[in-house]
């Protein structure tokens, strides 16, 4: 394939740096690690050998670096970044692929991390939203559940692979352990990454969950029929 800009999209805790670890492997690619949320939370990022300080800017940058080079990032939604809806070029010129998560895990995961979450951060509404705004830009999104990712890491990759125009290499599902400068901002978030070695499920207990949690439970019920809509339009693994 020539030039592109990937983007893959997903809710916190959506097992999508797992998705950028395996993409790390990869020497075809520009990979850049929560490019908008570092905006959001840190007022900067890096892309390439630029500095960007807002998300629009953010935008023309990525869009340049894609006309020189297969351009990956991958990005969560627990931060909003509503400069991209205005973008048609970058809607409908990138290829948007969009993990999913039950939302019923991605709470209490939250939640242990940042006991006072808030509804919106949850992100799975936000996912949906900028799904939607892809095809309304007339672009053709793809989603991925990130159950077959863990479950059936090599087909998944395969038919991710195949949707987005990425020859499939096998050599990318297993790499040596450590913590990345890519995600250093955001490290604690991505500790079990970090000492991981290839694509696999772990289980987690939790103390606060949705089904004990009065407040989680509302979040699960909002964002639920989000999660549903997408789960719908899946790649079938």
């Amino acid at each position: 394939m020539g030039p592109a800009l990937l983007a893959l999209w997903s809710a916190p805790r959506s097992r999508s740096t797992v998705f950028f670890r395996m993409m790390l492997e990869r020497d075809d690619l520009l990979p850049l690690h929560e490019p908008f949320c570092n905006i959001a939370n840190d007022g900067r990022t890096e892309a390439g050998d630029r500095v960007v300080t807002s998300s629009g800017e953010l935008v023309d940058v990525l869009l340049a670096l894609a006309g020189q080079r297969t351009v990956f990032f991958k990005d969560t939604t627990d931060c909003e970044y509503d400069t991209v809806f205005d973008r048609q070029d970058f809607l409908k010129g990138g290829r948007h692929t969009f993990l999913l998560r039950h939302p019923r895990e991605i709470i209490p995961s939250y939640a242990a991390i940042k006991p006072d979450m808030a509804l919106r951060e949850v992100g799975v509404e936000y996912l949906w939203r900028l799904h939607q705004a892809v095809l309304d830009a007339g672009g053709e999104p793809v989603v991925v559940d990130s159950d077959d990712f863990v479950d059936q890491p090599e087909r998944t990759a395969r038919a991710y692979c195949a949707a987005v125009g990425l020859p499939f290499r096998d050599d990318i599902l297993h790499w040596q352990p450590g913590e990345r400068s890519e995600w250093r901002q955001s490290a604690r978030w991505h500790t079990d990454v970090s000492n991981s070695s290839t694509v696999r499920r772990t289980e987690r207990a939790y103390d606060r969950t949705v089904e004990t949690d009065p407040l989680l439970r509302r979040y699960y019920e909002h964002h639920l029929p989000f999660y549903e809509q997408l789960w719908d339009r899946r790649i079938r693994i």
